[in-house]
């Protein structure tokens, strides 16, 4: 059974800023609504394997194993670093164009992907996460914890439209003012140049 306890609390986590809502609000701002859908839809993609590894019992593994903890994590500090170039530089996600686009739909989805794949900070957290609000009495955990993790999925996909939309909303405002854009990129690659040593330095 589907808790309320687990609807806000999902809702909170879902909604506390992090790489997937910088990413999709920086495709709102700078290539409009349907790149940050693209960009929502790739994030909760990532969350996949995650998910799936805590069901399936694979983050504990993960989270017993100190060498593939460290890769994992030290993959996802680079591809923080990489992601935090681009924005500072204006020809990543917050690379502006004159009209709306999609440009490069898989590559917003991979991006998107890969910021939540290389973060082995979350298999621990949906191993911890999803079995307290697994029912004592249920007769499948498997199924139940799958049930959560899709609704966690669809939570997270939902947000982050709101999130980019929002950004979107606003691009027009922002637009034709450079300085503007600069400075919103240079902000955001400073989050994710935080994020990824704050990763960095998460023991395992």
């Amino acid at each position: 059974m589907i808790s309320f306890d687990f609807l806000i609390t999902s809702l909170i986590i879902v909604a506390l800023p992090g790489t997937g809502v910088i990413y999709t609000v920086a495709l709102g701002l700078g290539r409009g609504m349907k790149a940050s859908i693209w960009a929502a839809f790739g994030c909760t993609l990532g969350i996949v394997p995650h998910m799936t590894a805590s069901i399936l019992g694979l983050a504990a593994l993960l989270h017993a194993s100190a060498v593939a903890f460290e890769i994992v994590r030290y993959l996802g500090v680079a591809w923080l670093l990489y992601m935090a170039w681009g924005m500072w530089h204006g020809t990543g996600a917050m690379k502006v164009t004159a009209n709306e686009s999609t440009a490069g739909v898989l590559k917003i989805i991979r991006d998107g992907i890969l910021l939540n794949l290389l973060n082995p900070k979350l298999s621990v957290f949906f191993l911890a996460f999803l079995p307290q609000f697994v029912s004592a009495y249920t007769p499948d955990t498997t199924l139940e914890m799958t049930l959560l993790g899709l609704i966690f999925m669809a939570m997270t996909f939902g947000v982050f439209v709101i999130y980019g939309c929002f950004a979107a909303a606003l691009r027009q405002h922002v637009l034709e003012q450079k300085k503007v854009i600069d400075l919103i990129g240079k902000c955001f690659a400073g989050g994710f140049i935080l994020m990824s040593a704050k990763l960095a330095l998460t023991n395992g």
